[in-house]
């Protein structure tokens, strides 16, 4: 009989829809988390207390561990965060594997960034996963650089004598349950009218329940060594904030700024907020990246994990009632 699957930031948005998939599949769980949630008392899984970064915990949480879901890490825009993202991206993600070689576990499925392939100045092209590597975008933006190195140093050290490693890149994840509001912080910003403007890029995004079964088919289905990108819908930035307008009631921003002058404005308005000590309505990095187009190419995972998003309207409204009536809804 093969050993319970572990999931590394089993606690967070995705993590808590990935626990569900898997319980309601009957799979046994081990979730390594930095404390205990309060819904422990309701879920079936076993719990091991401790970080990703710290070797002793996972020799614990890897011990007799069959396949393991790897979602943990940090979602940050702030550039004062870069290095706790490397720590817990890199570091982490070598430990892990480390750990899990020495365990004998078969298979890890890795959860980066549609980020670290699919972004394009013009939007003209909507990337697979064949699209070079965009360093030269990308290095501006400490997260998606981090997830980057995460996913280099995750296939060097698998290479090493294993375990199977397949990587999974989802887009803008969408949703019910981000009580921790890293995912669905814009949506919230449009509905608080904090956007002024409407930005000339575009979004692609996708249900947080359809990420979550595509990671179980991933670990079932996936070919050893290969990435999946995962995305329902590629829309300008224009129709993402009218669709949301059209759900919520909120009037989306009747402006639209374009790239130079947002790229511009937005670095001079973070700045100037900095300066007296306060937080931006938007920050630097939301503006800057809003200007550049994120489409993604879903069907490898179509093609191979049977991976199907949903209507995106129904994503949408589902992310719109759970963040007025609280993330669980």
């Amino acid at each position: 009989m093969s050993g319970p699957t572990l999931v590394t930031g089993g606690t967070g948005f995705l993590g808590r829809h990935l626990l569900t998939a898997l319980e309601r599949a009957g799979t046994p769980i081990r979730v390594l988390a930095t404390r205990e949630p309060r819904w422990r008392a309701i879920s079936p899984a076993e719990f091991v207390t401790g970080s990703i970064t710290d070797p002793a915990a996972l020799r614990t949480a890897c011990a007799g561990v069959d396949t393991i879901y790897h979602l943990a890490g940090l979602v940050s825009r702030d550039p004062d965060d870069q290095a706790r993202m490397y720590a817990l991206h890199v570091d982490g993600t070598r430990h892990l594997c480390a750990a899990a070689r020495a365990a004998g576990v078969r298979r890890i499925v890795l959860c980066s960034s549609s980020g670290t392939i699919a972004v394009t100045e013009d939007g003209r092209e909507i990337p697979d996963e064949t699209h070079p590597v965009p360093l030269g975008l990308i290095a501006r933006w400490p997260y998606y650089l981090s997830k980057l190195y995460q996913e280099r140093t995750a296939r060097a050290a698998c290479a090493e004598g294993g375990p199977e490693l397949v990587l999974v890149h989802h887009s803008l994840t969408l949703g019910p349950g981000d009580e921790r509001g890293s995912s669905t912080l814009d949506v919230q910003r449009l509905l608080d009218r904090q956007f002024p403007f409407t930005p000339t890029g575009g979004v692609s995004f996708v249900d947080v329940r359809d990420v979550a079964d595509a990671l179980v088919a991933a670990m079932e289905r996936g070919r050893p060594g290969e990435s999946y990108l995962l995305g329902a819908a590629n829309w300008t930035c224009r129709k993402f904030f009218d669709r949301i307008a059209d759900l919520s009631g909120v009037r989306a921003p009747v402006v639209t700024m374009e790239k130079h002058l947002l790229r511009w404005g937005g670095a001079a308005v973070d700045a100037a907020y900095r300066h007296v000590g306060r937080t931006p309505p938007v920050d630097r990095a939301t503006a800057e990246m809003a200007t550049y187009f994120w489409y993604c190419d879903a069907g490898k995972a179509a093609r191979e994990l049977g991976f199907a998003g949903r209507e995106p309207a129904e994503t949408l409204a589902d992310t719109i009632t759970a963040l007025r009536h609280g993330a669980a809804a």
